[in-house]
């Protein structure tokens, strides 16, 4: 039964490994978000006290 020959079935998975974790992840990592956040500016905005008008 060719089930029970390990040598190309091994072979397999560990070359199917192989390429899951190095070619695969370098590719998903290439990709960018389309909207990158903005750093925000650190200047403090000046507030001013609001005067009720009654």
């Amino acid at each position: 039964m060719p089930q029970l020959n390990l040598s190309p079935w091994f072979a397999i998975l560990v070359f199917s490994w192989v390429v899951f974790l190095t070619i695969i992840p370098t590719k998903i990592l290439n990709h960018t978000a389309p909207n990158e956040p903005t750093p925000m500016s650190e200047e403090k905005h000046k507030t001013e006290p609001w005067d009720w008008p009654w």
